[in-house]
Order: C-alpha cells, then structure tokens, then sequence
C-alpha cells in the first residue's frame, strides 16, 4: 500500500515564487477599488490622530533611491501607527517653485523674452504638473499609502494665499525688513545667479598682501603695528570695513626690520617666504589669542576709514596670513560675520561690474582693470607688502562663461536675531532619536545670519509689496490680505497679469503717491519659505490634520533646510515648532559608498529595480539599513535581500500550508498547550513585543535582524523541523496537532501583521490564503498584542536548546563517518553531568521528535563524545523503518508500520 496518501501534507494555493512585478501592481489595483486608504481612516475614525507631516520633494525629474528610502520609511510609520489605534492620515506634497524648473523650459527650447512674465510662468506650472504627476506614479508604484487624490502642491492657490498670509504675520511683528545683501553677480549677463548656475574654471589672479595699520589696540597692540591680509580680488579693498581672526587661533606680532606685523603663528613661516622676510631675523614680540584680538580698530590703507578685526570661525589657516579681509559686500562670509558686528554693507558696483560715483577716485572702472590701479595705489601708500599672479579655480557664469562676482544688492530678509532665542527654546522642547540631530539644527540656528527670502527669478510667490511714487514701503496688513484674497481665488499670476493699483484694496491712497501711482515688488519668495510654510498651508489648512504635526522625517541634509525654514515661520508666527518629533536619514551610496552619478555609472533607480524585483524588494532593503546613516545599495546587496525575503516567502508558505484544515474557533487553550508549544508562543510573544518596541522608536533594522532569528533559528532549525513528524504524521485531530496548529495559525497571522507596513503587497497576499480571516485586508486589521513573556518557560527551553545543539552536533558527525544517514536513523545516548539540566530533560517524553531521531534515552554515565553541554553517543537505531513515517521501531506490523501509525492509518 502506498502510505503517501495517508500523509497529512502541507496543501497551500500561496506561490513560492514571488512574481512581484507583475503581482503587486494587481494588488494595488484592487487596494484601489477597495479605497483602501480612507477605509483605514474610517476604521481609526475618532481615534488619537497621528501626523506624519510630508516634507515636499522638488517636482523635477525621475525618482531615486533616496526618495524611494525616504517615502518608504514615512509608510512604515504611517501603517503602523494606523495598525495600533491611531488615526493616521498621509497628505504627500511637492515643491513646485524656483530655479530648477526655469532653466528645464530653457532647456526644452523655450525663449522667455518671446513672451510675458505671466505666460512664462503658466508653462512653469504646467511642467511641474507633469512632473507631480510622473513621480506620484512612481511613489504609489511603492506601495506608499496616501491621499495621492489629493496631495499638496505648492503652486496650488490655497497654499500660495496661507504663505502670504503667513508673510503678512511676519511683517505685522516686525520680522520683513529690506536690506543689501551679497549674491552671485554675472557682470556679463547684468542678473544675479543662483548656486546652479554658476560653473568652476580656471583663472589668473593677483594675489596681494597688504598690511593695516592699528588705530586702537584697546591696550593689547600698540599703535603702528601692521596687520597683515592677503587677497585674491584687490578691486574689494575700497569695500574693506572688518579683518576677521580665529577666535581659536595664537597670533604673533613679529619684528620685521623697523615695522611689526601680526599674523597667525601657524602661517608666519609661509608668510615669511612670501613676503620675502629673513626668517632667522624675524623676531616674535608678542602671542595672542583671537580672542584678544576683538574689537581692535585699523586704519584703511587709503580711505578715510576704520577697519574694525572681528571674530569669525570661518577663517582657517590653508593659505594666507590667518587675518582675513573682510568686505561684506563682496562675500558671504563677510556678510555673515559682519552681521553680528553691525557693520556696513559697501559695494559700488552696477549691474555690468562698474565701479559707482561711492568708489571715489575708481568711479566709472571696470571691476577687473580696477585691480591694476588699486594694487598701485596701495604701493604709492607704502600698504602693499607683496604682488603676485596665480592661477586657480574661479566661479563663471555658466551660459557666458565669464567670470562671476559677489556683488550685495537689494534683498528682503526675515530677521533671525528677533526670533532666535524663542527657535532655540522651541528646539529645546522638541523630540530627536539622535542627539547630534539637535546639535546641528541648534547649532545652524544659533550661528545663522538673517534669512534672505528673495529671489530674483518668475516662477515662484510673488513678494506681496508696494512702493509709493516716493518710495515708500507699502505692505499693511489690509494690503497683505487683499493680496492673500486674490492669489486664492486667480493663483499667482495674478500678480503678473495685473496692474499694481487693480491688485491694491479698492480706493487705497497713499500719502507718498499723491497721483495715486504705485509699482509692485519684482522679487519672488525663496523656494524653502514656500516649503517651510506647509504648517500654515496644509497642517493648519486641511480638516485631516493638525498643527503642531507629530513627526518631519526628512534626509539629513534638511537640518539647514526644510526643518530650518519651517521651525523659523512657525515660531514667529504661531509661536512653537511646528513638529513635536525631528527624524532624519542619510544619504544612498553605491555599494562601495560612492555617491551616485551618472559619470560612474554606479545609479540604481527604483523603477528598474520595481520591473526587476517588485516594490517590496525595495521595501525589505529599506528595513535593512541603519538609515540614520548613509546607507549603501547595489546588485549584489539587492540579491541578498531578495535571498531573505525567498526566505520568509517560503515560511509563510510552510505555515500555510500547515493550517489548512484548521479552524482557530477549535483553537487549543494556552494552559493545554504541549509545552514545546507554549515555549514557541512565548517566543512570538518575545518577538511582536520588541517589534513594537521598534516600530515606536523607528528602528526597523533591529526588527529585520530578530525576524530573520526568529524564522531561521526558532522556525525553521527548530520548531518546523521537529513538527513535520507531528504535522503530516499526526491523526487529523489528535491533541498534540490541533496543539502545535494553533500556534503556528498565530505565529501566521502575527507575523503577517508585523511584516505589513514593510512589505504590505506580500502580507496583503498571504492574508488571502490565509483561512477563516474576517477582514478584507490585512491593512484593516490592528497590530497583535503585546502579552507577558514566560521567562522561567524560555530559560528552561533555551537551556534545552543548548544541548539540543550538542546532539545535532553528534548526528552530523556520525553522518560525516557513515553511522547513519539520515538522523531518524539514529538512536542517540545523552548524557547530562548537571542536575538541572537532567531534570529538563527527564521532564520531556518526546525526546526523540524533539532530536528528530528514532529513538533517545538519558544514562547515567558517558557513553560518547563529550561536547559543551552534554555527552553524546550516537548509534544505529533499533528495529526496522516504518513504511509511512520512516522512524525506526521493534514493533513494527505485518504491513510495516509502527504503532502510532497504524493506530493512524486504523481510523
């Protein structure tokens, strides 16, 4: 007879390949049709809410790895706090607005002086729609789950009014003020430049030293003794107003012939050999600390004016004297340092790089020929020290190609200084997971300057500012709103495709236009106050969310971004932070940690490894990284990922097909459990309560290092392993199945659970395989509860475990040296020197399942090997093979079965 037929094998519809690619987008489709994710919203209706407030990515481009790491961990904690009793909805957004879009039109052919600023800006906002568009596909692709019907895009009008709005807030406390400020400058294109547009080539020159003389040296320098500068750009010596020193540098004043200098010590011998001093006669006088240095005074070398030394931390001692010119109109180190001095911003310039009537003697130059007259007029003054020429990398306009300066013109600024203090005590009460990440955001805030909020670019929120025929500043509160009023019912453009007095309140004068003429701000807002106004715009904005938001969970480089920008709006104007929680990510790398570029040739993009793979291959990647880091990604990496997650797939098929014909409503009470199945139930108590432990402090790694534990170790070397002769041997309904069934049906469901919000389109499929579940998605379900874990249970089984290992040691060897074959051909001899231990093992009847042999008996004296824990014999195991579950037994029948399987096969 053919015993086969007898067996009780595992029978499952569930696939062991996976087919992602072509699997999860039918998934997603009917998560679609189901409306899944209001469904989730209606189930936690009424529930704490939970918002995870979604940083807007630039709506340009395809989407990479870095994107797909961020979204994906924002739907691990989305899902999970929906799958624990909140109420959790996921507004995704985009940034609209700025630079990258203008010069992608350029790039597409389009000429913008063809047309008007308006028309320029429809095609602007008509391309960022498209690229809304791509990206959301590719997010949704993911597996995100979102309101992706309706995300928040910063060109839309109702956010576009809430900024201004929020400007307006600004002005009415006193934060908006307009003042000068240093920005790229293109003398050959007359406009100023961003950071993008601006490309480094090599250039000649001059490099000068000069010394300044001390004026007052607050008692610690005395008068006459020369500070020494170096420079690269002598035309910005007229704009001298500061020499910066390092607070953390030593300085010496050293005799030079009849004159002394002050230069850092760690520069003087570099400084000697370009100056062209003696260094054996050069003597040192005097030390100091930066420090001591503050606040002394200098003389221009030929304006009347002083030159104040001012601390700074940008000055280090890679090249020059360690004493750093300083022109706050000419650079933005300068500016910044001088800032927190008071000190003048002087740069007379023109748009073409001419100097202006405020350069004097140099009115109507060229800044670049000015070099020569300046150099000389420093020599006529007996200041300049040494003249050399050099070349070196320089920053040029990328569609002229010609040299580029830093030029302070006009801008609008949002004051930090008024508000610093109260961000500062606002990052004080915030929540990070990482100290350095509050050590950065504080730090960027503590030392920043003020904000520059303008722009000189189309496409972007126009600045809501007038000017009177005498030019006064127009933006009162009513103007403010008027203007919030028609941006939310026209958008934008409306700022463009009207006169300045059709978009001022009706009948509005203005003592300073007795004609009543008016002109408009040109300027747009800066691109991060857009974004960093998304708590005014769409937490305080949208029914399904709320301000302060719960979490930002952004790439770390927004610590100087979006949590910047948006932490400053929110304490000026609502008065706290707009998040409770601060989390960040690193960078992806290839997998050597090379950044990825296309001249490497080392990009992997998530659409190619979705048709290859499937999202929840990318998704399972995600929950492997230490993604508080830069994490690494590549073919090889992938492969190892989709090898565990082969792994799991083939679990869950196992546990499937085991369940079967089980039904939980004939579930076996906790306290009837065999106690090998109690031990195991206690093992998933163990590990669903540290996955939510981990799930809450966002460290999915740990849960996918003691899930791939839990599946290879307790599962599948242990208690699968020992089951299969219980599983398929087993009578339908005899105890010790029904026993094991129901706690592989709730390691199956709770596995399930856990593992959803990573790879939600698998566990959405083993929940359809999986037998007498009620809810339609395993999305519609909560989280498994947490239970108390047996300690004295599991030390107990963990210590048999210990021995267990000795034993399968002593069956390998013995197959290694051809005793046996397979290990049900064993009978095994153990031996055990420790009282405890031997009470374990006595406690035990089924010794022989639990070492997967035919037979196992305890002795009181060694009979083997000895190993760490125990001492093993291995031998051939008595009697004959039974037909149908293959143990070895003296009691076999005349049609070669054992007695529990004719007892078996009998019914």
């Amino acid at each position: 007879m053919d015993y086969k037929e007898t067996l009780l094998m595992p029978k499952t519809d569930f696939p062991m390949r996976g087919g992602l690619p072509n699997k999860e987008p039918q998934i997603q489709e009917k998560w679609n049709e189901q409306d899944l994710y209001h469904k989730i919203l209606e189930k936690n209706a009424g529930k704490p809410t939970y918002i995870l407030h979604d940083g807007p990515p630039y709506a340009n481009g395809q989407i990479h790895m870095g994107h797909a790491l961020n979204k994906v961990i924002k739907d691990f904690i989305t899902r999970y706090k929906a799958m624990t009793g909140f109420n959790a909805p996921y507004v995704p957004g985009w940034d609209t607005h700025g630079l990258p879009i203008e010069q992608a039109l350029t790039k597409k052919g389009v000429n913008r002086k063809e047309m008007s600023v308006a028309e320029f800006r429809e095609l602007c906002k008509q391309f960022a729609l498209e690229q809304v568009e791509l990206q959301k596909a590719d997010f949704k692709r993911l597996g995100v789950n979102g309101d992706w019907d309706k995300p928040y895009i910063t060109l839309q009008e109702k956010f576009e009014a809430e900024q201004i709005r929020l400007f307006g807030d600004m002005v009415k406390k006193g934060y908006i003020y307009k003042g000068k400020k240093p920005v790229y400058w293109s003398p050959s294109s007359e406009s100023s430049l961003a950071e993008a547009e601006i490309e480094y080539q090599d250039k000649v020159s001059p490099s000068i030293y000069v010394a300044f003389d001390t004026k007052d040296g607050q008692g610690k320098v005395d008068a006459g003794v020369k500070f020494v500068i170096w420079t690269t750009t002598p035309w910005t010596i007229p704009s001298n107003v500061a020499i910066a020193v390092n607070p953390a540098l030593n300085y010496v004043q050293v005799k030079v012939d009849e004159s002394s200098y002050i230069v850092a010590q760690a520069l003087l011998d570099s400084v000697c050999e370009k100056v062209g001093w003696d260094k054996d006669a050069v003597v040192i006088e005097k030390e100091f600390k930066g420090t001591d240095l503050e606040y002394i005074t200098t003389q221009h070398p030929f304006i009347d004016r002083e030159s104040l030394v001012i601390l700074g931390d940008h000055v280090t001692t890679d090249a020059g004297t360690g004493c750093v010119h300083t022109a706050p109109g000419h650079g933005e180190d300068d500016f910044i340092v001088a800032q927190k001095y008071d000190l003048p911003v002087i740069s007379p310039l023109d748009d073409k790089g001419v100097f202006t009537a405020e350069a004097g003697e140099y009115e109507g130059i060229y800044y670049d020929k000015a070099n020569k007259l300046i150099t000389e007029k420093l020599t006529e003054v007996g200041a300049l020290l040494k003249l050399e020429f050099f070349t070196h990398s320089y920053p040029h306009d990328w569609r002229t190609k010609k040299p580029v300066i830093f030029r302070a013109t006009p801008q609008w600024f949002a004051s930090i200084n008024k508000v610093r203090q109260d961000i500062l005590d606002a990052i004080e009460e915030t929540e990070f997971k990482v100290d350095w990440g509050k050590t950065r955001i504080y730090n960027m805030i503590r030392d920043r300057g003020d904000w520059v909020i303008s722009r000189q670019r189309a496409w972007g929120v126009p600045l809501p500012v007038f000017y009177a025929e005498n030019g006064d500043i127009i933006m009162d509160e009513a103007v403010i709103e008027h203007v919030a009023t028609l941006v939310e019912e026209h958008g934008s453009n409306v700022w463009y495709e009207r006169e300045a007095k059709d978009l001022l309140p009706e009948g509005f004068t203005h003592a300073g236009s007795p004609n009543g003429e008016f002109t408009k701000e040109t300027d747009i807002m800066d691109v991060w106050f857009d974004s960093g106004s998304s708590h005014r715009g769409v937490l305080e904005a949208r029914e399904e969310l709320s301000f302060p938001a719960d979490l930002y969970f952004e790439g770390s480089d927004q610590y100087r971004g979006w949590f910047n920008s948006s932490i400053t709006t929110a304490v000026a104007t609502r008065g706290q932070s707009p998040y409770k929680k601060l989390l960040s990510h690193g960078f992806v790398m290839d997998g050597q940690g090379r950044k990825m570029s296309k001249s490497l040739g080392n990009t992997i993009l998530p659409e190619k490894v979705v048709k290859q793979m499937g999202a929840d291959i990318i998704r399972l990647w995600v929950m492997s990284v230490d993604y508080l880091a830069d994490v690494r990604i590549s073919d090889d990496i992938l492969k190892q990922v989709s090898e565990v997650y082969r792994k799991i797939r083939n679990t869950f098929r196992f546990l499937l097909g085991n369940v079967n014909d089980f039904d939980p409503k004939n579930a076996v009470a906790y306290e009837d459990l065999a106690e090998v199945d109690r031990y195991m139930l206690n093992r998933l108590y163990d590990f669903v309560g540290h996955a939510h432990k981990h799930y809450e402090n966002n460290d999915y790694l740990f849960i996918y290092q003691e899930l791939q534990n839990f599946i290879n170790v307790e599962l599948s070397n242990f208690y699968l392993d020992y089951g299969k002769d219980i599983l398929y041997i087993e009578a339908e309904d005899a105890p010790i199945r029904r026993s094991m069934q129901t706690v592989l049906y709730e390691i199956l469901v709770s596995l399930t659970k856990v593992l959803a919000p990573v790879i939600p389109h698998t566990a959405e499929e083993i929940w359809g395989h999986t037998p007498h579940v009620t809810e339609e998605s395993v999305h519609l379900t909560d989280m498994p509860e947490t239970h108390e874990v047996d300690s004295q249970l599991v030390e107990k089984w963990e210590r048999f475990l210990t021995i267990r290992d000795d034993v399968l040691k002593a069956l390998e060897e013995a197959r290694t040296e051809k005793t046996i074959g397979k290990s049900l051909e064993a009978k095994v001899t153990v031996y055990v020197e420790n009282a405890e231990d031997r009470a374990i093992l006595e406690s035990m009847d089924n010794l022989h399942q639990l070492f997967i042999t035919s037979q196992a008996v305890l002795t009181d004296k060694k009979a083997g090997t000895d190993y760490v824990s125990a001492n093993v014999l291995v031998e051939k195991a008595e009697g004959e093979k039974c037909e149908r579950c293959w143990n070895y037994s003296t009691e076999l029948n005349d049609e070669h079965l054992c007695p529990r399987c004719a007892a078996v096969v009998a019914e």
